[in-house]
């Protein structure tokens, strides 16, 4: 990983969109700085789109698109994009899987958490599931043995599975970040990241983070990248000095001088 900071003066001028992992990229220790949402303001008042893309549940999200400076938001690992309507008011949702397949899937994640409740009594669900609708979640345990036993049941009964620093997460459909990323920007946007790959700029700091770091040439890690790296296949090319909200604003102050 290379110091953000050694980055040359036109390295990040190609960049029209800043993608950005949510729960201690944004934030640090849950809390979002006043520094960090100016930072996303500065972005968008600069023409770049910034697309948080997160575990979190729809309920968070849903808010974040609506009042945020931000384009819209990949939420879930991946199940949906929602984004501002125009007028501002309302709220458009795009979701990973069509109309007729989602109650299907919606009872096939709850028989799921049912058996993993049932052979793991230990395994609380994480406090947003309520907030949920494309996946479960569970509390990340503080016991790695217990982790590895909610990684191991949901894989076996046939869920997507990814960990972060809060949650481990399960979901139906093969999809993640990546390729929700890729689906929702050329749907979107008329984006082909396979294409223009310096188009997109990606800060993250986590586990379910890897496969955009493996594909972006601009990935950023914040600086707490370093305690998941021995899990993670590729290592972001960039690495920030500050961890959380205050690498974000390294990542936005860079992709902004750029593009001076």
């Amino acid at each position: 990983m290379l110091p953000i900071d050694s980055a040359g003066a036109g390295e990040f001028a190609e960049v029209g969109f800043v993608l950005t992992d949510m729960d201690e990229t944004l934030t640090f220790h849950g809390r979002l700085s006043a520094r960090t949402y100016a930072a996303l303001e500065r972005l968008q008042a600069a023409g770049v789109k910034v697309i948080p893309v997160t575990a979190a549940p729809a309920g968070w999200c849903d808010q974040m698109a609506r009042m945020w400076p931000v384009d819209g938001v990949i939420g879930e690992n991946g199940g949906f994009f929602f984004q501002r309507d125009e007028d501002g008011h309302g709220l458009r949702r795009h979701f990973w899987h069509p109309p007729e397949e989602r109650q299907r899937v919606t009872r096939e994640l709850e028989r799921i958490a049912a058996r993993v409740q049932a052979a793991l009594p230990t395994a609380r669900f994480a406090e947003d599931q309520p907030f949920r609708v494309t996946s479960i979640a569970f509390a990340q345990p503080d016991d790695p043995q217990q982790r590895a036993d909610i990684v191991d049941l949901l894989r076996r009964e046939g869920a997507d599975v990814t960990v972060n620093n809060l949650w481990v997460l399960g979901w139906l459909g093969g999809y993640d970040k990546l390729a929700a990323a890729r689906r929702f920007l050329e749907s979107r946007y008329g984006l082909a990241i396979e294409a223009d790959r310096r188009a997109v700029a990606y800060v993250g700091d986590s586990t379910n983070d890897a496969p955009m770091f493996s594909f972006f040439e601009h990935s950023f890690g914040v600086s707490t990248v370093r305690n998941y790296l021995a899990e993670i296949p590729k290592a972001p090319r960039w690495i920030t000095r500050g961890p959380g909200g205050d690498g974000f604003v390294e990542v936005a102050d860079a992709v902004l001088a750029a593009k001076r």
